[in-house]
């Protein structure tokens, strides 16, 4: 992992534990949301209509975040065939997918704290959010997704750029809700 990152690969205090993912395929796909059908046969999952809504299977895994934008998110090893396959389907449905694998990293955060963990710099109802569903939001003034894969299970991506200052804040007030302060 990135040595300047400010959390170990995989660390716990309390009830809370952050592990850095290894690195995915990820992507930013605009569609119009009347081809969604061709896109989710392309990506190889079926996308979500819905704003907030995700889907998932296995590795893959997308998360509609707006009303014509996904983030897509898949194996590395599947990198070049994705591209490939919205190459291909680019001639008949003009689309734009951009390749963000390396803009950002993605942090597990897991354990019964870890709604307040994340009310710590995040201004949305997190507890609300159904698991399978995301959004793009803010932590501490950054921009942020975050998808709920589990009750007390979330994923959070950040621009790699960003992650030390994001990763810091949350180390520290994981050791202050570990020490209950």
């Amino acid at each position: 992992m990135n040595a300047q990152l400010p959390i170990a690969p995989a660390a716990s205090a309390g009830a809370v534990t952050m592990t850095l993912l290894p690195a995915a395929a990820r992507f930013n796909l605009r569609i119009d949301p009347g081809h969604l059908a061709a896109a989710s046969g392309t990506f190889g999952l079926a996308l979500p209509a819905v704003i907030g809504e995700g889907a998932q299977d296995g590795i893959r895994r997308a998360l509609c975040l707006g009303p014509d934008e996904w983030v897509l998110t898949a194996s590395e090893a599947k990198r070049d065939a994705i591209e490939g396959a919205f190459t291909a389907l680019y001639a008949d449905l003009p689309h734009s997918l951009v390749e963000i694998s390396d803009r950002e990293i993605a942090v597990r955060l897991e354990g019964p704290d870890v709604l307040t963990l994340i009310s710590v710099g995040c201004p949305v109802d997190v507890e609300g959010f159904a698991v399978g569903s995301g959004a793009r939001t803010i932590f501490d003034g950054v921009q942020v997704v975050l998808f709920r894969d589990g009750p007390e299970h979330f994923t959070l991506e950040v621009w790699r750029s960003f992650a030390p200052h994001v990763l810091d804040l949350l180390e520290t007030a994981r050791r202050e809700l570990a020490a209950g302060l």
